[in-house]
C-alpha cells in the first residue's frame, strides 16, 4: 500500500510531539528517556536554550540567500573550525552524505589538479558506512543497501577493517584516497585501533594518498573530544562532519587541509541551501557550547561513569549482553538475544535506544547527560534484563 510519506523506512508505531534536555514525549503524553538522540544528531538534548535563541533570532532576521553571496554566519562558523581542527578550509552543505560526496569528489579533483587524473580509485573498509548516495553506497559496498540500485559507480575497492596489509596490498597506481571511520557505527560500534588510524597516516603519505576521516557520527563531541580521531593523534586530509553540528539542524561540512582546498576553484562543487544563514546560527549555537571551558572534560567524566554501569550491567545479564565496546557516548551492547527484543523493552519501560549491525544495541545519549540521568537509564535497562530473563524462563 502506497502511504503519503514514502515507505523508505520501517517506522516503530511511535510519534514525539516535544523534547526537553534529554526526554521526548508522544502524542499520548508519555516520556522517554532519549538515549538515541536522534541517531547521535541531538548532541546537546532537546529544545537546547542556547540554540533555540540562536535559531529563533536567526528566524527573525534573515533565513536564506545562497551561496551566491557571502554569508556571516558561514564565515564565522568555518573560522571556527579552522581554529579548532586540522583543517584550513571548509565546506558547508546539509546532512553527512553530502558531506562524504563532496569529499569523494574533492579526491579526484585534487589529484586531477596535481598532474595525476588517472588516481581516482579510493579504498574503504568492510563494515563501514558512509550514506545513501551512490558514491557513498559504493564505498560502503553493503550489498543490503545496494540491492536494487545497481550498477554502482566504479572506482571504490574494500578491504578488511583493520588488515594494514590488506589494505597496502590493495594500493595500485589509480588509487587516490583511503576512506574510514573511526568508530564504525552502523555495523555494530566497531572501534579502530588509534595504531591502526596512525599507520593508515603513514600509509597515505608514503604513498601520496589522501586521507578521509568519515566523522559524520563520531564527531562533534561524541566521543569526549571535538572529532575522535584526535584521540589517535593523526590529522585526515580531509573530513565529513554533520549529525550534531547542528544538534538537530540539517547540517553537513567537510574540513580540508590547504593543499586539498586548492583545489576547489568555483563551480566545480556547490550547494544550493547549504551553510544557509538558519544552519549556521544553529552550528555557531552549538559550538558555543561545546567549546566553552570544562565541556568535553565533563562529558569524559559522565563517559565513564556510564562505561562502568553498563560493564556492571552486562556482567550481570550475561544471557542478554555478553560485551560493551565503543568509546565516550558512543556505546554498542553486544546482545545475546535479538536486539529488537531488547529495544522493545526499552521502550515499554520509558527509554529510546537505537539498533546497529551485529546484534548491537546503540547507545548515544546527548553529551548533557549527567548522572541521575544514567541512573535513570542503568535502571531501565536493569528492569528490562530482569523481565527479558523472566519471559525467557516461560518459553
Amino acid at each position: 500500500m502506497v502511504t503519503p510519506v514514502m515507505s523508505t523506512y520501517a517506522r516503530e508505531d511511535i510519534a514525539f510531539v516535544s523534547g526537553e534536555g534529554v526526554y521526548l514525549v508522544d502524542r499520548e503524553g508519555r516520556r522517554y528517556l532519549d538515549f538515541g538522540s536522534g541517531i547521535s544528531v541531538t548532541a546537546l538534548g532537546h529544545c537546547h536554550p542556547h540554540l533555540v535563541k540562536a535559531l529563533q533570532d536567526q528566524a527573525g532576521q534573515l533565513w536564506h540567500v545562497s551561496n551566491l553571496y557571502h554569508i556571516p554566519g558561514q564565515e564565522k562558523l568555518a573560522q571556527r573550525l579552522v581554529d579548532a581542527t586540522f583543517a584550513d578550509s571548509v565546506f558547508f552543505c546539509n546532512s553527512g552524505a553530502e558531506a562524504v560526496e563532496a569529499g569523494l569528489k574533492i579526491v579526484r579533483k585534487y589529484h586531477d589538479a596535481t598532474g595525476n587524473p588517472d588516481r581516482y580509485r579510493v579504498i574503504s573498509f568492510t563494515g563501514g558506512f558512509h550514506g545513501r548516495t551512490f558514491a557513498s553506497l559504493a564505498a560502503a559496498k553493503k550489498e543490503a543497501h545496494m540491492a536494487g540500485f545497481h550498477p554502482m559507480p566504479e572506482g571504490f575497492d574494500q578491504v578488511a577493517f583493520g588488515n594494514l596489509n590488506e589494505l597496502r596490498n590493495a594500493i595500485t597506481e589509480e588509487t587516490a584516497a583511503i576512506i574510514v571511520e573511526p568508530i564504525q557505527g552502523e555495523s555494530g560500534i566497531h572501534p579502530a585501533d588509534a595504531e591502526f588510524l596512525r599507520a593508515l597516516r603513514q600509509t597515505a603519505d608514503e604513498f601520496g594518498l589522501l586521507l578521509f576521516f568519515d566523522e559524520v557520527q563520531t564527531g562533534v563531541g561524541r566521543t569526549g573530544r571535538l572529532f575522535a580521531h584526535e584521540w589517535a593523534g593523526v590529522e585526515p586530509d580531509l573530513m565529513s562532519s554533520a549529525k550534531g553540528l547542528g544538534g538537530g539542524f540539517p547540517v553537513g561540512a567537510l574540513l580540508a587541509k590547504a593543499h586539498v582546498a586548492e583545489a576547489v576553484t568555483p563551480g566545480s562543487h556547490g550547494s544550493t541551501f547549504g551553510g544557509n544563514p538558519l544552519a549556521m546560527a544553529c552550528g555557531n549555537a552549538v559550538l558555543d557550547v561545546m567549546l566553552a571551558d570544562g565541556f568535553f572534560e565533563g562529558a569524559r567524566k559522565q563517559a565513564q561513569v556510564l562505561w562502568d554501569g553498563l560493564t556492571k550491567l552486562v556482567d550481570a545479564h550475561p544471557g542478554i549482553f555478553s560485551g560493551l565496546r565503543g568509546q565516550g557516548f558512543l556505546l554498542g551492547l553486544q546482545c545475546e538475544i535479538p536486539n529488537r527484543d531488547v529495544l522493545r523493552q526499552l521502550r515499554k519501560n520509558g527509554m529510546l535506544a537505537v539498533v546497529a549491525g551485529d546484534n548491537v544495541l546503540r547507545l548515544a545519549p546527548p553529551l548533557i547527560i549527567t548522572e541521575r540521568h544514567i541512573e535513570e537509564a542503568l535502571g531501565i535497562l536493569e528492569k528490562s534484563c530482569a523481565e527479558l530473563e523472566k519471559d525467557g524462563e516461560k518459553e
